[in-house]
């Protein structure tokens, strides 16, 4: 529980700096400890920056949204595609992830959701080339408020279960 006096809620289940398969490996405590109505992913961006596995980080997605769906039957799983960057390297690897979600998210239940946030930032919402800048974490806060809006019920927390929401970077 962390954040600006401004945030109302300040749980969350948020690691900066850990890839696709670290998140996997302590999905099932976590979501067994919060019981989340609504999750957050935005997840990859380690994965390609550490030049870890990038060809199958879709599929390794595409298989932690089943585990979270297992875990977690009546969620709404909000999935964002990746913020751009600066170095041409990493944002190869950016274009390349994000265009693989569509596809690695096809097929799920209508309570998997794709968020694009790579068309709603640029390079300048950045702070070093890689990490927002607050005027970036807000327009970032405005796209999945607006995805969560869009979903009815997205908002409520699951009757019984502790209030919050779940994400990743």
């Amino acid at each position: 529980a962390n954040g600006p006096a401004e945030l109302g809620d300040h749980d969350h289940e948020g690691h900066s700096g850990w890839r696709i398969d670290q998140l996997d490996a302590q999905l099932e405590g976590w979501l067994a400890a919060t019981s989340p109505r609504t999750v957050l992913l935005l997840i990859g961006t380690n994965d390609l920056n550490q030049n870890h596995d990038v060809a199958n980080a879709p599929a390794r997605l595409s298989a932690l949204v089943d585990r979270i769906r297992a875990l977690l039957p009546a969620a709404e799983i909000f999935v964002a595609s990746v913020p751009p960057q600066t170095d041409p390297t990493q944002q190869a690897r950016v274009v390349a992830y994000n265009q693989a979600l569509p596809g690695a998210l096809a097929g799920k239940d209508a309570g998997v959701h794709l968020v694009r946030m790579y068309e709603a930032l640029t390079t300048a919402d950045l702070a070093d080339g890689v990490h927002l800048t607050p005027a970036g974490y807000d327009r970032m806060a405005g796209v999945w408020f607006d995805a969560l809006r869009s979903v009815p019920g997205a908002l409520e927390p699951v009757a019984g279960a502790r209030e919050g929401v779940a994400r990743a970077r």
